[in-house]
């Protein structure tokens, strides 16, 4: 187990109670979001993020819109659930995960509308989609940390970009999954983390949730990751995924592409962790891959102190 939650579904309020991210490390608060506006709110700026997560926290806010929805208006209609299901599909284009758990809720739903079940027996059957959802991310990532674990040498010191822990999962995590299965296998492993411009979730998550469970870590800047490299202090790589293409190719957080480049130079093994719900077999390669991007304002400020002209133009894609 790891040594906290990041988002637990409570059955009692039908709400999603979420480990609010953008508070880290400073404050550990968490927040309930109880309204759909809520929740597509938390996945847009980041309370919640990591693609396994958003599946998971965008499964169980198709319930939350649908119980405001049948509250509000007493029915549900095929119309008003769409509508849900575009709403929390306009959050985050990249990460795959969010719409593969949105298409088994939504193909769901709409069998139950057509079927003519009643709104809260269809309510029930999506929750407990959802509950399901959940229950996978833990038992696959889980796996996916054994198997992994297999390719750590003991004592091996290891290089992760961002944040693809628990935190960014429903547990346990995809590439902090096979850390935390090697270190707890008695490898003896170390870990560098790079800091993650702008957002810094290597410095504040990946480290934070390190230490959390006694996981040896030491913080890198991003452009430390070669110099490490060159002076002998790496012996591997892994990293998470927002999106895998058919043939391999892989979006992650921005700066994994320029890792990537630095370990093939230095002929150190680079491996991506994720679960299949990753992969995107409609995509042919990595180019098709939808990239969004985000508020300048990110690049512009370090944390709430403005560190560039407030007029300068700031490209800001989250992954590559």
């Amino acid at each position: 187990m790891t040594a906290f939650q990041t988002l637990v579904w409570n059955h009692e309020t039908g709400s999603l109670r979420l480990l609010d991210q953008r508070r880290l490390p400073e404050v550990e608060l968490f927040i309930e979001c109880k309204t759909l506006s809520m929740l597509t709110e938390a996945i847009k700026t980041l309370a919640v993020r990591g693609a396994p997560a958003i599946g998971v926290a965008a499964a169980y806010g198709v319930t939350i819109g649908i119980r405001e929805e049948i509250d509000r208006e007493k029915t549900l209609t095929e119309e008003n659930f769409l509508n849900i299901i575009a709403a929390l599909a306009a959050t985050r284009p990249t990460a795959v995960n969010l719409f593969w758990a949105l298409e088994r809720m939504k193909k769901l739903g709409l069998d139950g509308l057509k079927k003519g079940l009643p709104e809260d027996e269809l309510y029930s059957r999506l929750l407990q989609e959802a509950d399901l959802i959940f229950a996978e991310d833990q038992r696959n990532h889980r796996l996916l940390g054994e198997y992994g674990a297999e390719l750590v040498p003991a004592g091996a010191r290891i290089l992760t970009h961002c944040n693809a822990g628990a935190l960014a999962c429903a547990d346990y995590g995809t590439a902090l999954g096979v850390i935390r299965a090697a270190h707890n296998a008695g490898k003896k492993i170390e870990v560098f983390a790079d800091e993650t411009r702008p957002l810094l979730q290597g410095s504040r998550l990946t480290a934070w949730e390190l230490l959390k469970d006694k996981i040896p870590v030491t913080l890198i800047c991003d452009n430390m990751a070669a110099h490490c490299m060159a002076g002998n202090m790496l012996d591997l790589v892994i990293v998470g995924a927002d999106r895998i293409a058919a043939n391999g190719d892989s979006a992650n957080k921005i700066g994994t592409y320029s890792v990537a480049l630095a370990a093939r130079a230095h002929n150190l093994p680079f491996y991506i962790a994720a679960p299949t719900s990753t992969i995107d077999f409609s995509l042919a390669d990595g180019s098709k891959i939808p990239i969004e991007e985000r508020d300048p304002d990110e690049v512009r400020f370090f944390g709430e102190k403005r560190t560039a002209p407030a007029d300068v133009k700031v490209y800001n894609p989250p992954s590559m």
